[in-house]
Formats: structure tokens, C-alpha cells, sequence
């Protein structure tokens, strides 16, 4: 596996998800108490809402693209961390994964 870096800090992440056209988005949820919204940075077509769709029911269990703002509120509340494949020349990685923070980092 390639180099990890932990990433938390709000301008690192925009910017890493900005170099690979990532869209922040949340993860409908069921409303059962203890259960939080899960969150996500997508790419490519799944980076495009329809805004000709019908409106789901709240918790259809569909990708909800959300503002940056709202998506740190909810990282910094369930103190997550991005882990990312660190940068290589030549080489643009979209590898991530949100983990608790602590969970990814090293050393």
C-alpha cells in the first residue's frame, strides 16, 4: 500500500479534494437514535446531483451533496480525519478513507 498522510485540518482537505475534483456529500441515514450521518467526498458522475430527479424521502439511502461548511460541522462533531495516499510526481491518487481521528495517523 502506498504512503498515508492524516489529513484534518479544513484547507488541506478542500484543497486535496479541489486537485482531484472531489464533492463533499452525506450519506442519508436512518433516523434511529445513535446512528450519524456518514460522510463521503465523491468524484466524477457521482459528482453531479440531477436536478431534474423527484425529491427523495428523508433516509432514501442516496448521496446528498452538501456545502463544505456543513460537511467540516459534521467532521469536526464526530472528530473524523481523511487519510489520503500521500502525493507522488506524476501521479494524482483519489485513494481516501474517513477514519476517527487517531485511528489513521502515525507516529
Amino acid at each position: 500500500m502506498a504512503e498515508t498522510v492524516t489529513l484534518t485540518e479544513h484547507e488541506a482537505i478542500r484543497d486535496w479534494a479541489a486537485a482531484r475534483m472531489g464533492t463533499p456529500a452525506i450519506v442519508d441515514v436512518s433516523p434511529a437514535s445513535g446512528t450519524q450521518p456518514m460522510l463521503r467526498i465523491v468524484f466524477d458522475q457521482a459528482a453531479y446531483q440531477d436536478q431534474d430527479r423527484a425529491e427523495r424521502p428523508p433516509n432514501a439511502g442516496g448521496i446528498e451533496l452538501v456545502e463544505w461548511d456543513d460537511w467540516f460541522k459534521e467532521f469536526d462533531r464526530q472528530e473524523l480525519a481523511l487519510v489520503v495516499a500521500k502525493d507522488v510526481p506524476g501521479r494524482r491518487e483519489s485513494f481516501h478513507e474517513i477514519v476517527r481521528r487517531g485511528a489513521g495517523e502515525k507516529g
